[in-house]
C-alpha cells in the first residue's frame, strides 16, 4: 500500500523522503524490519524502539515512524515524524488492513475481574446461534473454530488488525475481546471500530505498571471515551465506578445489575457446585456456573446479546447450556469425592469472590483447603492482602510459587506471610515448590472437602528467571488425586 494511504487521518508532525513510496509490511521488531517495511519505533516500558531505528535501516526498512527524529537519516529512507507513535501506529495499522473491525461487529470487554469469561462466554454463545466469530482473550484467540495460541490479554496493534483481518476473511460476523488497561495506556486498540464495550469490574491491580489506582481507573474509562455514537456501553451498575466509566461516553449507555434496577436486571434463586438458579428480566433459567461473580457474567453476556439484536429467549437457552471458561472455577473431582477447584484469581477480588462462593456452598463439614500464591514482578503489595484472604475463608492455606518469573521465590512468599493474622499462623504453611504443594493439599484433603488452587488457572507453564516450564494446575491435581 502507498505510504500516502497508509497515513490517511495520521496527525503529522514532519516528513521526509517519498512519500509515495510502497509499503508491504509493517513492524516494531527491528530484528523484522525488511526491504520495503514501514518500522514504528514506539517507546516501550523495558525499551525505547528509537535506539533501534538504524538497525531497522541496516536491514532495509523504507519508511521510519517516530517521534524523534535521528541525527543521521538515510537519503534513501522515508522519515514520518508524529507526537505519539503508538497511536498513529494504530491509525496505520487499520489502514494497512483495511479497516476490518468496521466489517463485524467488535464488542470489547474491560475490567478488572471478569473479562475472560464474559468475553469467551460471548464467543460460544454466538458460535451456538449460528454465527462464525472471532475471540481474542488472555486464554487463547480464536477465529471461528480455529485456535490461536495468545501472547497477551490484547494483542500489539499490528496482530490485532492482522487477526481481525484474518477473521473477516473466514466470514465472521462478529469479534469479542478483552480489552486491557495497559492496552489502553500503549494505544493497542487505537484505529479500531467498537459496536460495543462492557464494563465488568474495578479493583486495586496492575499498579506496578500504572502506580496509582487512579491510573488504573482513567485507562478503563478511557476505552468508553473513545466508543462511537453507534455504539452500547454496558456498564455493571453494582460496581461503585460503574457510572463513572460512562460519565463522557458518546455510545448509548446501559446497565446490568443483581441489586437494583439496570436495563438487564438478575437475581439468584439458588446455588450449588453444578450450577445456579437465576431470574433473568423476569424468566427463570438453570446455568452450568455458579457463583455471585458468574451471576454478573452471565447478565453482561445476556445484556450483549440483546443489545447486538438477539432474541432474549432464544439468548437464554443458548447460555444456560455453556460450561466455564478454562481455569474459571473449574473443577477436578476425585474418586473419594473431593472437590477440586482451579482458578484464575489472581487479584484480592477474584480470591474473595471464589472463596466466598465456595462458603455460600458449603452444606456441613467441608473443609477448605486453599493453595495460593502470587506472581514476581507485578503489583507487590497485594501480596499480604492475598494471603490474609486465603486465611480468612479457608481451613487450610498452603503458600506457594505462582509463576515468579524473575524475582526469587522465596522473597515473594514472605511478602505473603506478612499478611498471614497470627491467630491463622497453625493453619498456614508454606511450600516453594507448586508441584508439592499441590500434593500436600491432596494429603490433608478428606472426602467432600474443597481444595482450591488459585492464581494461574488456564496457564500451562510456571515462568521461572525468564524460562517457562511446563505446568498445569488442573493436571498435577489430577495426578496428585490418582496416587491419593
Amino acid at each position: 500500500m502507498q505510504l500516502t494511504s497508509l497515513l490517511y487521518k495520521v496527525p503529522l508532525q514532519s516528513t521526509s523522503g517519498d512519500m509515495n513510496v510502497e509499503v508491504g509490511k509493517l513492524t516494531m521488531d527491528s530484528r523484522q524490519a525488511a526491504p520495503g517495511g514501514l518500522f514504528a519505533a514506539i517507546r516501550g516500558t523495558q525499551t525505547d524502539g528509537h535506539q533501534f531505528i538504524g538497525k531497522a535501516v541496516e536491514q532495509g526498512a523504507a519508511v521510519i515512524l517516530c517521534e524523534e527524529l535521528p541525527e543521521n537519516r538515510s537519503e534513501q529512507v522515508t522519515y514520518v515524524q508524529v507526537q505519539d507513535s503508538s497511536y498513529a501506529l494504530g491509525l496505520i495499522a487499520a489502514n494497512f488492513y483495511n479497516h476490518p473491525s468496521r466489517k463485524l461487529k467488535l464488542v470489547g470487554v474491560t475490567g478488572t475481574n471478569g473479562k475472560t469469561s464474559t468475553a469467551t462466554l460471548l464467543f460460544r454463545l454466538f458460535q451456538r446461534m449460528g454465527y462464525r466469530s472471532g475471540l481474542l482473550s488472555t486464554v487463547q484467540n480464536q477465529i471461528d473454530e480455529t485456535v490461536i495460541p495468545a501472547t497477551h490479554t490484547t494483542p500489539d496493534t499490528i496482530a490485532l488488525n492482522e487477526l481481525l483481518e484474518q477473521m473477516v476473511q473466514r466470514g465472521c460476523t462478529h469479534c469479542f475481546m478483552e480489552v486491557s488497561s495497559h492496552a489502553m495506556v500503549q494505544q493497542r486498540v487505537a484505529g479500531l471500530q467498537f459496536a460495543g464495550g462492557i464494563f465488568t469490574n474495578i479493583t486495586h491491580d496492575h499498579l506496578d505498571f500504572h502506580h496509582t489506582f487512579d491510573n488504573y481507573i482513567k485507562a478503563k474509562k478511557s476505552f468508553f471515551d473513545q466508543l462511537p455514537a453507534s455504539a452500547f456501553a454496558l456498564t455493571n451498575l453494582d460496581d461503585k465506578r460503574g457510572l463513572v466509566m460512562l460519565q463522557n461516553t458518546a455510545a448509548r449507555k446501559e446497565s446490568y445489575s443483581l441489586q437494583t434496577l439496570g436495563s438487564f436486571k438478575g437475581r439468584i434463586l439458588s446455588e450449588g457446585l453444578f450450577g445456579m438458579q437465576m431470574d433473568v428480566d423476569g424468566r427463570e433459567v438453570w446455568f452450568k456456573l455458579t457463583g455471585r461473580f458468574n451471576a454478573y457474567n452471565l447478565l453482561a453476556v445476556y445484556g450483549a446479546a440483546v443489545l447486538l439484536g438477539e432474541d432474549p429467549e432464544e439468548s437464554l437457552t443458548q447460555l444456560s447450556d455453556l460450561p466455564s471458561p478454562p481455569g474459571r472455577f473449574e473443577m477436578v473431582i476425585s474418586d473419594s469425592k473431593i472437590v477440586g477447584i482451579v482458578d484464575y484469581a489472581h487479584t484480592p477480588d477474584a480470591l474473595q469472590n471464589v472463596l466466598e462462593t465456595i462458603a455460600g456452598l458449603r452444606q456441613g463439614n467441608e473443609r477448605v483447603i486453599t493453595v495460593v500464591g502470587c506472581g514476581g514482578n507485578r503489583d507487590a503489595a497485594k501480596r499480604p492482602i492475598m494471603a490474609e484472604i486465603a486465611c480468612k475463608f479457608s481451613d487450610r492455606v498452603i503458600l506457594t510459587s505462582d509463576n515468579p518469573r524473575n524475582e526469587d521465590p522465596m522473597a515473594i512468599l514472605e511478602q505473603m506471610q506478612a499478611g498471614v493474622p497470627p491467630i491463622h499462623f497453625k493453619k498456614t504453611q508454606t511450600i516453594e515448590d507448586r508441584h508439592e504443594a499441590i500434593y500436600r493439599a491432596v494429603e490433608l484433603a478428606q472426602p467432600n472437602d474443597v481444595i482450591l488452587i488459585a492464581g494461574k488457572g488456564h496457564e500451562t507453564y510456571q515462568e521461572i528467571k525468564g524460562v517457562k516450564h511446563d505446568f498445569d494446575d488442573r493436571k498435577v491435581l489430577r495426578a496428585a488425586f490418582q496416587q491419593s
